[in-house]
């Protein structure tokens, strides 16, 4: 079986006037599928921008990034389109959910991208919503509901297609400490139940203690990394 995301040798460089900052050094990672992995480090030391690469939004300099057997990289934008819209989830701090529609319409709306019938799309967003617990809220707008609600709704969007793996950036960031709780007992439930695949960036130690591994970051690169060149 594929791994759900390996990475290897990942450099992103950025020009700042006649200086050349390096926001992620030769990181490498490997995800096995079914698994809740956390990404954590003080602020700046490069956790977005390798979350950024890892997505698909921004290009690395160089390294390579395999989603679920496809290479994210290997060919052109519309390409990298297709595999991050197949293989991939994105959960945000932002909910990012469209306020005119109601939260059927927001989870359905990337499989009727995909292509899928509007009557199968409307049938696996309701499965979706039902797991996550928002059964009876199907057509509510997301102003109707609470914080943790749409954050619910979020993650119903980020799972209804399958995909590989589901990129989580502060997740909680915007919900109290007991919607939180919440929100990641959810998510872990969706992996150990779904077999759903998880990588989550979070400046919170309760919420990394609760996935299966933690991966530590300092000034681009891991800390596993530097210690074995010390």
């Amino acid at each position: 079986m594929a791994l759900a995301l390996h990475a290897e040798g990942l450099w992103k460089l950025y020009e700042s006037g006649e200086s050349v900052i390096q926001a992620v050094k030769d990181v490498s990672l490997a995800i096995e599928p079914g698994s809740m992995v956390a990404i954590m480090g003080p602020s700046g030391c490069g956790k977005t921008t390798l979350l950024n690469v890892l997505s698909g939004i921004d290009e690395p300099n160089s390294g390579v990034v395999i989603v679920n057997g496809e290479n994210l990289y290997a060919s052109n934008d519309d390409e990298r389109t297709r595999v991050r819209g197949k293989q991939m989830g994105f959960i945000f701090q932002e909910f990012n959910l469209l306020p005119v529609m109601t939260a059927l319409e927001n989870v359905e709306l990337p499989l009727l991208i995909q292509g899928m019938s509007a009557s199968d799309a409307r049938k696996e967003a309701t499965k979706a919503l039902t797991a996550v617990g928002l059964g009876d809220r199907l057509e509510h707008r997301p102003a109707e509901l609470s914080g943790g609600q749409q954050q619910r709704v979020a993650i119903a969007r980020a799972v209804v297609h399958r995909p590989a793996i589901v990129l989580c950036d502060e997740p909680t960031g915007n919900l109290d400490a007991e919607t939180s709780a919440s929100v990641i007992q959810l998510l872990r439930t969706l992996c150990k139940v779904g077999n759903t695949t998880f990588l989550i960036v979070t400046h919170d130690e309760t919420i990394a203690q609760q996935c299966d591994s933690i991966r530590r970051m300092s000034d681009g690169r891991f800390l596993e990394a530097l210690r074995e060149e010390e």
